[in-house]
């Protein structure tokens, strides 16, 4: 089995990807504002690119970190390695969390110099109101139940595509335009730009992403139960050896040994998550 890279690339990981993460968002975002005065399909292109270049993100870092590129998914990794199933520790989770909000700032701060704006300028897209942290919630929960849901059945190689088509509809079908990630609108209060969000509207946001991160968890635990118990293992357990029979065997005949019950390695990357 291949050795699991040390914590200080897995945190070069988390930050880069995260920072190419918010490079896409926010450079996809201010290219369709400067192509298009329509929102709507200022919105499609910019939803088109974000998924694209986030499912290609957790493609290319899934191997190394789990790319995370999230602190919601890391705290939700690290919940369910406390109750028994497979994530990460406490130390793990902090070193990852940091490199995320740090890889957010700076890929918004490329994202303006790209483009010739002033780096660091906040943004003063006001996003508030009980209905966008409701759709929020709804955002969070929905892409942590999806991470979780498929690493619990078995098929964590789906999360790639599955993340990048959920955020994609997501950003449509949700109030919010489906942030989801605190990290994520922590960088993008350092750009005032057409998917930039005021400072002041940070702690609903990263609140309400919170709540959705603790009710996607608890949906996941009633769909598919806890821990590595919970729906289809993806390391299922080593098949019993059958009890041995006695029998007359010719001798030209080998003897029939117990079938081989050792179990898949761990797929490439866990999850969300």
């Amino acid at each position: 089995m291949t050795a699991q890279p040390s914590l200080s690339r897995r945190a070069a990981a988390e930050l880069v990807g995260t920072a190419g993460l918010l490079v896409v968002v926010i450079g996809s975002g201010l290219k369709a504002a400067e192509l298009s005065r329509d929102t709507g399909v200022a919105l499609i292109a910019n939803s088109l690119a974000s998924a694209i270049g986030l499912g290609l993100i957790i493609t290319l870092f899934g191997p190394l970190s789990g790319a995370h590129l999230n602190p919601v998914v890391t705290l939700t990794s690290w919940w369910s390695r406390r109750i028994g199933g497979e994530g990460l520790g406490g130390r793990e989770a902090l070193v990852y969390t940091a490199a995320q909000s740090a890889g957010a700032i700076g890929g918004a701060l490329l994202a303006d110099l790209m483009f010739g704006r002033t780096p660091g300028t906040f943004a003063t897209q006001v996003r508030d109101g009980g209905h966008l942290l409701i759709g929020e919630v709804v955002a969070t929960a929905g892409l942590v139940l999806l991470i979780q849901g498929l690493g619990r059945i078995g098929r964590p190689r789906l999360i790639p595509a599955a993340v990048a088509a959920y955020i994609a509809a997501a950003i449509w079908f949700t109030s919010s335009g489906s942030f989801a990630n605190p990290a994520g609108t922590v960088g993008r209060s350092f750009s005032d730009s057409f998917t930039g969000i005021a400072p002041e509207s940070l702690p609903g946001f990263v609140g309400a992403q919170l709540v959705g991160g603790i009710l996607g968890l608890a949906l996941a635990a009633l769909l598919y139960g806890t821990g590595r118990g919970g729906g289809r293992s993806a390391n299922p357990a080593p098949a019993p050896e059958p009890e041995p029979v006695e029998a007359t065997v010719p001798a030209a005949l080998p003897e029939t040994g117990p079938a081989d019950g050792a179990s898949p390695e761990k797929a490439a990357y866990e999850t969300i998550g």
